[in-house]
């Protein structure tokens, strides 16, 4: 008998396959995209503002290694996190997403929207790799395909974030550098390239999360116990974050936010869910705080950004309804 015959084996399938670690590789890749791509925007919209110089310091000073490590660790919660509770929370933020798109005045957007969907971003990304692979002959090998483009957009992202945050400002100016030249003229365009790319991944990943959690129920029956409590948390949760929306956004408001989706998740969970459901909610947990902690400062900027766009939409919006009643023919003294 060999020496390793007294080593009891450990299943490999319960610590997860190289497939799930393939699989949240590139969910946290997408992150890390969205994240470098935003950091630029928001480092070139605070250094064109006078007010905001300290803002745009503080974008540039963030280390490599704390990149480093939000990728890493992301890549480790998405190989553990199943394929479940993550459809269901890729399913909770379109709705919760969509709501808030619906409430907001026309012709204005959410900033806050890019750094609140990160989680929910990877897990769609890695419920829909999960389901597109289901039973391919060869998923190992496409998954390191995608691995792979995934770590060189990753790559390339991050350097061009590094360079902006040192050398824009004197490539801007002198005009000798390319990629700086070309961010001076459509750097005010990367959230509306963003947010197009955002709704195909979501639209994609909303239709993967509904297939992988039908996969699982055996008869109509089942699925109609498991939606309808499921519909239902969710609406509450919608009605819930509308009431929030008219609240001053704040730091502890968004952390706030976070527990009560979990919350709701976890209680549902345990109503129909398994054993393994609930541990994966407290996966999801941890890794939506990591992504409001890691953007820290972005978030607050476009929380900032937000509000004060709230404010002035609000304001333009009560002036013609003044300046209609003056031309109706009445005068303040007589409409009082």
């Amino acid at each position: 008998m060999g020496l390793f015959s007294y080593i009891p084996r450990v299943p490999w399938q319960f610590w997860g396959s190289v497939d799930c670690l393939l699989q949240g590789l590139v969910g946290a890749s997408a992150v890390s995209v969205l994240y470098n791509f935003m950091r630029v925007h928001l480092y070139i919209m605070c250094l064109n503002d006078p007010e905001r110089q300290k803002r745009a310091a503080q974008l540039a000073s963030q280390s490599r290694l704390r990149d480093l490590l939000h990728l890493l660790l992301l890549t480790l919660l998405y190989s553990l996190l199943g394929p479940r509770v993550g459809a269901l929370v890729t399913l909770e933020f379109s709705l919760r997403a969509v709501s808030m798109i619906l409430s907001l005045p026309k012709g204005t957007h959410s900033s806050q929207l890019f750094f609140l969907c990160q989680f929910s971003l990877g897990c769609g990304v890695t419920c829909s790799l999960d389901y597109l692979h289901e039973g391919a002959p060869h998923r190992t090998w496409n998954l390191l395909l995608a691995v792979g483009l995934s770590t060189l957009i990753v790559w390339q992202t991050r350097r061009m974030s590094r360079h902006v945050g040192v050398m824009y400002q004197l490539h801007s100016s002198k005009r000798y550098c390319g990629v700086c030249l070309s961010l001076v003229a459509w750097w005010h365009e990367i959230p509306t390239v963003l947010r197009r790319a955002l709704k195909v991944a979501f639209l994609v990943s909303d239709l993967a999360a509904v297939a992988v959690i039908n996969r699982d129920f055996l008869s109509t029956s089942e699925a109609v116990r498991f939606w309808t409590p499921l519909t239902i948390c969710y609406t509450l949760l919608v009605i819930y974050m509308q009431e929030e929306q008219n609240q001053k956004p704040t730091e502890q408001m968004a952390y706030q936010t976070v527990f009560v989706r979990m919350g709701g998740l976890l209680i549902l969970m345990m109503t129909v869910g398994r054993w393994s459901d609930i541990l994966h909610i407290f996966i999801s947990l941890v890794g939506e705080l990591w992504c409001l902690a890691h953007a820290g400062v972005m978030l607050d900027i476009c929380r900032e950004e937000d509000y004060a766009a709230r404010i002035l939409s609000s304001r333009t919006f009560r002036a013609p309804r003044k300046e209609s009643g003056l031309r109706a023919g009445h005068s303040p003294e007589e409409q009082d």
